[in-house]
């Protein structure tokens, strides 16, 4: 997994580098082929902190965003967020009417 973090109006400190990575490894052990993550990390007004990614998987694009009064508190909420969409991109992927199909290929097949 290729991680690539940016700060707008903000200095991105090696504290809060180790916590994104920190983060998004619970998106990494959900889903391992996540291959791209970019995280901007941006300060509004001094007091709204937001944190955005888009993480590149096979086959598809996951965005989100989180505005807190905390950066830490944005980070989790757009973790939060991220790990939630992987899964549900997850269950996509999995075929679940697969036993439907093949119950009645069966049935005809035994009409």
């Amino acid at each position: 997994m290729q991680l690539e973090i940016t700060g707008h109006h903000i200095e991105v400190t090696p504290a809060l580098n180790s916590y994104i990575k920190e983060k998004l490894e619970r998106i990494k052990r959900h889903f391992d082929q996540v291959l791209n993550v970019h995280v901007i990390l941006e300060v509004e007004n001094k007091t709204l902190h937001s944190a955005e990614a888009t993480i590149h998987v096979s086959g598809n694009q996951i965005y989100a965003n989180a505005k807190e009064d905390n950066m830490y508190a944005s980070i989790d909420a757009l973790c939060d967020k991220l790990d939630r969409q992987v899964l549900k991109h997850k269950d996509k992927l999995k075929n679940h009417h697969r036993d439907e199909n093949l119950r009645t290929i069966q049935l005809q097949a035994a009409d």
